[in-house]
């Protein structure tokens, strides 16, 4: 499986272990008070550049280009305009990225640079960034006059300068350049401005728990890996144990997922971003991306959809759901496939995973209605969780083999019983729900 091993020998993480001792050194120099606010961003945004061009080489201009071009443009619009074309100006560029990728693995049928892999990863972290920045300022949570009016007024060249550095550097920064949990602007500048925020003695047991649990995760994983090597694939499998095929695969991904993020948490808690201490009134809390208890254990879609990749599904609700007025929910999903770089099987594995939410909000309603003696929950909830746990490998596998070829071996597979059985209960108690009504 070419496509299983380019996802477990990515190379981001060796580049996010590199850049630990720059996050130790630079919550170091925090403490030092002849470390200056314009010291810090600039070197924020220094180790920022440097490591792009280590992980992403030319490629990088790709990610300096779009980052440029968005700190223009929130000192050339006003408030009410800046997060329309910023967002436009974002996607349309991250877009013609994921194109290139399109065009060299269906077009030309080669395997994408790992460089180049790594800069889309980059850029869609910073698309995040971006839209968050913008809506900010849209919102009135980043003064407008710091933000769009009040450098333009400057005549000095340099006072320009520094005043869109902390924009550079927000967008740039190496702790979230190539992952990590999405930090607010308000978050950043609180933490660039304010005194170090972690203390020897707490953030070296706290570091060191993330280091057992990450090393825990991977022993976890060489074992899972072994098992998957060593049985039969999607290609080869017979009846049922397709279903363990897919099932092994996708706990697979999500070990190498829990620990990506553990290890992108890490990395911004040690450069101080990432912790509770010193959080200003008002400021928006931080949420690490992995709740590894309850993904494992819910037996509700929407609770795990909720609790997968928390902050980028906060993002998500911010930026599409909220803002929806007619199926939200469909356009949230619709736009993560856009986002994501629309391969074939991640438009599938969206739209299924959307409407299996939508039926997960509809059984679990019905259940607590007609489901009341406690044995009958208990069996109730182990039967969804086995259920839920299937759905999801089937739509993880789904959006991870991303092409045509792999895609319908899995439709051809046993597994789509599963959410084709949610299907028919979605159909089914919408018709009651509606007759209730």
């Amino acid at each position: 499986m070419d496509w299983l091993q380019l996802f477990f020998l990515h190379p981001v993480s060796l580049y996010q272990g590199a850049a630990f001792p720059f996050a130790l050194l630079f919550n170091y120099l925090c403490i030092m008070d002849s470390f200056s606010t314009h010291a810090r961003y600039l070197f924020l945004l220094v180790v920022g550049g440097a490591l792009a061009v280590a992980a992403m080489g030319s490629f990088a201009v790709l990610v300096f280009i779009p980052a440029l071009c968005t700190v223009v443009l929130i000192h050339s619009l006003g408030p009410q305009d800046v997060h329309r074309l910023t967002f436009l100006f974002q996607m349309s560029w991250q877009t013609l990225c994921h194109l290139g990728l399109h065009y060299t693995e269906y077009y030309l049928q080669e395997a994408p640079s790992t460089r180049f892999c790594v800069t889309l990863s980059s850029l869609m972290l910073l698309t995040q960034r971006v839209t968050s920045l913008s809506l900010d300022i849209r919102e009135g949570k980043v003064a407008a006059a710091a933000a769009g009016g009040g450098i333009r007024n400057r005549s000095s060249l340099s006072e320009r300068l520094w005043g869109a550095l902390p924009y550079f550097s927000y967008l740039l920064f190496f702790p979230a350049l190539l992952g990590g949990p999405l930090c607010s602007f308000q978050r950043f500048q609180a933490r660039v401005q304010g005194p170090s925020s972690l203390y020897p003695r707490h953030s070296f047991w706290a570091l060191t728990r993330r280091g057992l649990q990450i090393l825990g995760l991977e022993c976890l994983k060489v074992v899972v890996r072994r098992a998957v090597s060593a049985g039969a694939g999607l290609t080869d499998c017979r009846q049922l144990q397709c279903v363990y095929v897919t099932w092994s695969t996708a706990g697979l991904f999500k070990l190498t997922y829990y620990s990506h993020w553990l290890l992108d948490d890490s990395l911004l808690y040690a450069a101080g971003f990432g912790s509770e201490f010193g959080q200003s009134p008002g400021e928006e809390g931080y949420i690490p991306d992995a709740d590894i208890w309850t993904l494992e254990t819910t037996h509700r879609i929407a609770l795990f959809t909720r609790k997968w990749n928390q902050s980028t599904a906060r993002w998500l609700r911010r930026l599409v759901f909220q803002q929806g007025r007619t199926w939200p929910l469909l356009q949230t999903f619709v736009f993560s496939a856009w986002w994501h770089g629309l391969h074939p099987g991640q438009v599938f594995g969206f739209l299924c995973w959307a409407v299996m939410v939508e039926a997960d909000y509809l059984i679990h309603t019905f259940a607590k209605v007609f489901i009341r003696s406690g044995p009958m929950r208990v069996l109730y909830r182990t039967l969804t969780w086995a259920h839920t746990q299937l759905i999801l490998a089937y739509i993880m596998l789904a959006v991870e083999v991303r092409s045509l070829s792999s895609l319908w071996l899995l439709w051809n597979s046993y597994n789509s019983v599963f959410p084709t059985v949610y299907c028919i209960l979605l159909f089914v108690l919408a018709k009651r729900k509606h007759k209730f009504n």
